[in-house]
């Protein structure tokens, strides 16, 4: 048990600004959520379970008459697809992991995500530990986030009205960070190009589905090539 807490205590300075964007994204979402008539130990359950981030915003606009579950299904798929790829990508080292890596998959958020890629364990700390600390801190941030938007949303009278733009904020400052820490920014620039390209043809409510089908052709057709220009970057 003092790995583990030796692993949170080296951990949580690293998570420190996925929490300040998560309490807040969190909140907006649980006010969103609570806007809807639920309580806040719904929206608490559905971050334990769901824990989906855009997809919970998406989750949202569910709970009305006239969505069929094929719907549901389509568009939950469509906004969660990329994480097929950042499982791919850290297969090898969940396999190393052993039981805990079914529950680092389940929390395997974007931001999440980049810490993994991107954090170097400390020496004095087991690996596995680590990695785990920063998923279950990461989730922890998000859960209180949605409970205490929650209840502000049941307590006061707040309007949601524009409180879903917080998601595709932190998606941009995500993005921006990215661009500046990565040298090869070929994923990038065919994520960038993709979604405009099918902005122009399709419109603003159906671009997502075609732009995401081109850029999983994209990358999964020069994966090869993109590791290739990985490795010589770093």
């Amino acid at each position: 048990m003092s790995q583990y807490k030796k692993a949170f205590k080296k951990a949580f300075p690293y998570t420190i600004p996925v929490l300040t964007g998560y309490l807040f994204i969190g909140i907006a979402f649980g006010v969103m959520y609570a806007e809807k008539g639920y309580s806040f130990l719904w929206a608490m359950l559905m971050s334990v379970l769901v824990y989906a981030g855009s997809g919970q915003y998406l989750a949202v606009n569910f709970f009305v008459p006239g969505i069929s579950f094929v719907q549901v299904v389509f568009l939950t798929f469509m906004v969660n697809v990329r994480h097929i790829f950042y499982g791919i990508s850290l297969v090898e080292r969940f396999n190393k992991i052993g039981k805990s890596r079914w529950y680092m998959i389940f929390a395997l958020t974007d931001e999440t995500y980049s810490l993994l890629c991107t954090t170097k364990v400390p020496k004095d700390v087991d690996e596995s530990k680590f990695l785990f600390a920063i998923s279950v801190l990461d989730h922890s941030y998000w859960v209180l986030g949605s409970v205490i938007g929650a209840v502000a949303g049941t307590l006061l009278p707040i309007s949601s009205e524009g409180i879903d733009f917080a998601m595709t904020a932190l998606f941009v400052v995500i993005f921006i960070e990215q661009w500046i820490d990565k040298k090869n920014r070929i994923p990038a620039i065919i994520g960038v190009t993709m979604a405009t390209i099918s902005l122009l043809i399709f419109g603003a409510n159906n671009f997502v589905p075609p732009a995401m089908l081109a850029i999983m052709t994209l990358l999964f057709v020069g994966r090869k090539k993109l590791d290739k220009e990985e490795s010589i970057c770093h």
